[in-house]
């Protein structure tokens, strides 16, 4: 066997290990939901914030919090790359379904250059919108096209599980904080939001946002009415997620203000 031959063969063995990661095909990595796999990632995206939860005191020295902040906004770039890449080689690259338009393919870019810039508008849009729609897609994975060990697999929980970690590293580390007028102004900027998406949708045959039928697979949507009016449902269930979503910060707020009057008191 010549050098050629051997590098080729060596190549041509890689592929095959790799084949399966990289190849798309849902029948033969069909994902299935609370699995073992299902179970595993969200294990392990709850252990990750606890962890960073547990830590935060000693991110918050400026030169840690830099190199965790722009880790994080790396991390969630290559992962968001390598997806486009192999949208593009597999021929999976398609205007109807692969465009950033998601709810949390947008809080994907969003919470990227919020970790770059401390952009506290973003954060706060991200807070919200990305957290209330992550924690829906992780526990109804309605748009993973493969089950582990596949890449997809992999691209869905890094990246749903990136934007919760990153918005709780912004409060935990940098002290950000939402309000009730943050939680308005996301409400708004979803509703202005859909306007050109829903004429995307119309131009591509798409369904960004979900707005113009249901997802094929189970998600919290099918509980929620026929369509158009599932996406009024929606909106109140936004509403009161987000209002969930500010609670912790109700209860720090008037705790606050309740020492504030014991100290001038005493």
């Amino acid at each position: 066997m010549n050098c050629g031959e051997y590098k080729y063969n060596q190549i041509l063995g890689m592929w095959m290990i790799m084949d399966p990661f990289f190849r798309y095909d849902d029948q033969l990595l069909p994902f299935i939901f609370y699995s073992v796999s299902h179970w595993a990632a969200l294990f392990i995206i709850a252990s990750a914030c606890v962890l960073l939860f547990l830590l935060r005191k000693s991110m918050k020295q400026q030169k840690k919090a830099n190199l965790y902040r722009y880790g994080l906004a790396g991390l969630l770039l290559s992962i968001d790359i390598l997806l486009n890449i192999w949208y593009g080689t597999t021929g999976h690259w398609d205007m109807s379904h692969t465009l950033p338009l998601h709810l949390c393919s947008l809080t994907l870019l969003l919470c990227i250059i919020m970790l770059i810039t401390r952009s506290y508008a973003l954060f706060e849009f991200n807070y919200f919108a990305g957290i209330g729609g992550a924690l829906q897609a992780l526990f109804t994975p309605a748009a993973i096209l493969s089950g582990f060990p596949h890449f997809t697999y992999y691209y869905f929980f890094i990246a749903h599980g990136g934007i919760i970690v990153s918005c709780l590293f912004m409060v935990w580390v940098y002290n950000y904080r939402p309000t009730l007028l943050s939680m308005g102004r996301t409400l708004i900027y979803l509703n202005l939001l859909m306007i050109p998406i829903a004429v995307i949708n119309i131009y591509t045959g798409g369904n960004y946002l979900f707005i113009m039928r249901k997802p094929s697979d189970p998600s919290l949507i099918d509980v929620l009415g026929p369509w158009p009016w599932y996406i009024l449902s929606m909106e109140a269930a936004a509403a009161v997620v987000f209002f969930i979503l500010y609670v912790p910060f109700l209860f720090h707020k008037r705790k606050s203000a309740a020492r504030r009057l014991d100290g001038s008191a005493n």
